[in-house]
């Protein structure tokens, strides 16, 4: 059977007996945003919402802020994040790496190599201790 081509979409599994299992890079993009917004100190993704409303969003919002690269089976992910004021900038970012990581591995079954973070923003409006 001649294998379809569709973009942005990756093979997980190769066609069985009972079919083939593709995936969206919009899925994996959308899965690497839910973590990194779970981790205290991420006010956004793509700095341009707050962690609060993600949930509440569109699908697609949360793949805003987030690119995805997938080859034979690897992912590299690139995340833009918003901090929020008075969090310690690298711990936060380890974090975020480690459960973007565990996310997509664990949900995707994909090998995640790289989870490049770059904050694009500190929001002011929370500070620690308001929490």
């Amino acid at each position: 059977m001649e294998k379809e081509f569709h973009k942005n979409s990756y093979y997980l599994q190769d066609e069985n007996s009972i079919g083939r299992v593709q995936i969206a890079d919009d899925v994996v993009a959308v899965i690497a945003g839910l973590a990194a917004t779970e981790v205290k100190g991420v006010a956004a993704i793509g700095g341009n919402l707050t962690a609060d409303l993600l949930s509440k969003v569109s699908s697609s919002k949360l793949s805003k802020g987030v690119k995805v690269i997938i080859r034979d089976k690897s992912v590299k992910i690139r995340l833009a994040i918003m901090m929020e004021y008075g969090y310690n900038i690298p711990a936060t970012c380890s974090k975020v790496q480690d459960k973007v990581k565990a996310a997509v591995e664990n949900m995707a079954g994909l090998k995640v190599t790289d989870v490049d973070i770059r904050i694009v923003n500190v929001d002011i409006q929370k500070e620690k201790g308001d929490k």
